[in-house]
């Protein structure tokens, strides 16, 4: 199915609207991942305009009979009478409700929006399913699975990676307080929200990884019955995550009454990530022997600090892994398509850091 098509009428629209300049009508190919990027970055006016509504049919037409919404599907295309016959069809499709990739999550905010600007019900009613898929999918331990009710193997899991619980959360936090644009909510759908935001809290308290006794961070996912670190895709393996853990310890770090339990855990989380900083390494881009853009990690000085993305269990050492399955320890050691189709080092814990400092002045006023 052609998912990826922009209409004539938008690109016209948001390239006047956004850059107050005029330009001709024409399609463009885009990728899926341009709408959860710009849906939330759309102004008030915009929801007032046709073309707003014309996106907002098509979030109509993809949610599933779950009240939740398949990933990577860039909703303003311009559907032919085939693809739209095509996601009809799959409507019944239960397997593709996920809130992996922003899914779900960037399509209950932008129908809110859209019922705030032109009071249709039917946009409201959608988004009210949408919460009730979330708060209907969360476990009674208080994870979220990557996919629901989807019954295969790691989707199953309790699923921090690409922040896909820690965005259900963020949701459920401002329904709970009506926040804009959820003002429309009910009190009951604010508590139960509220409710499964607190169960979440105790969910990721539960599932901090403590080695030798000690607290440290969080997998990328974490098994749904033991809450034990587990494995998702073969090179995705039980470790203790530089990468998701990074917004996991923000969350935390936001709420405003902080108990004893969510203090420690902050605190574990931080000296852990100052433990496991790389320093005097950076990515050097090069072209390799078949004309392609490749990478190495080199010494530098006075270079910011690196985390890697997955550390091991054992004895927090930095790895990386091909589609074997196989730890390395050097990310020259993994193939091509690997180490350039993944992100396996990031500077996301510069950012937990610098707000620790705010959170820590903050708390001991």
């Amino acid at each position: 199915m052609k998912r990826f098509y922009l209409s004539g009428l938008f690109l016209l629209f948001g390239l006047t609207y956004l850059c107050g300049q005029e330009t001709e009508s024409y399609k463009e190919k885009q990728p899926y991942k341009s709408w959860v990027k710009m849906a939330p970055k759309f102004d008030d006016a915009f929801f007032k305009t046709a073309e707003a509504v014309r996106i907002a049919d098509n979030v109509l037409l993809y949610q599933q009979v779950t009240g939740g919404w398949p990933k990577n599907i860039y909703m303003p295309a311009e559907l032919s009478q085939q693809e739209l016959e095509d996601v009809l069809a799959a409507k019944n499709d239960v397997n593709e409700s996920t809130i992996d990739n922003t899914a779900t999550t960037t399509e209950i905010c932008y129908l809110s929006r859209i019922y705030l600007a032109t009071n249709t019900t039917k946009y409201r009613d959608a988004a009210i399913e949408g919460i009730h898929y979330l708060l209907k999918a969360q476990y009674e331990n208080g994870g979220w699975p990557q996919f629901w009710p989807r019954p295969k193997p790691y989707y199953t899991h309790i699923t921090y990676n690409d922040n896909a619980m820690v965005n259900v959360m963020e949701l459920l936090r401002e329904v709970s307080q009506k926040k804009a644009p959820y003002s429309y909510i009910s009190d009951s759908l604010a508590t139960s929200a509220r409710n499964a935001f607190d169960k979440g809290i105790d969910c990721i308290l539960k599932t901090q990884v403590k080695i030798n006794g000690k607290l440290t961070v969080w997998c990328a996912q974490h098994d749904e019955h033991t809450l034990l670190p587990a494995k998702a895709r073969a090179y995705e393996l039980p470790s203790l995550s530089g990468q998701e853990s990074d917004d996991i310890v923000l969350l935390l770090m936001s709420l405003p009454h902080p108990s004893k339990a969510v203090i420690e855990a902050v605190e574990s989380a931080i000296a852990w990530y100052k433990a496991s900083k790389i320093e005097g390494q950076q990515k050097e881009y090069f072209t390799n022997s078949e004309g392609k853009k490749d990478f190495r990690m080199v010494s530098c000085t006075n270079c910011e600090p690196l985390w890697a993305r997955f550390y091991t269990l054992e004895d927090n050492r930095p790895f990386f892994s091909d589609r074997d399955g196989v730890k390395k320890y050097n990310i020259s050691e993994i193939g091509y398509e690997r180490r350039n189709g993944y992100s396996w080092y990031n500077n996301s814990g510069l950012k937990v850091l610098k707000y620790y400092d705010k959170w820590k002045k903050a708390l001991n006023k």
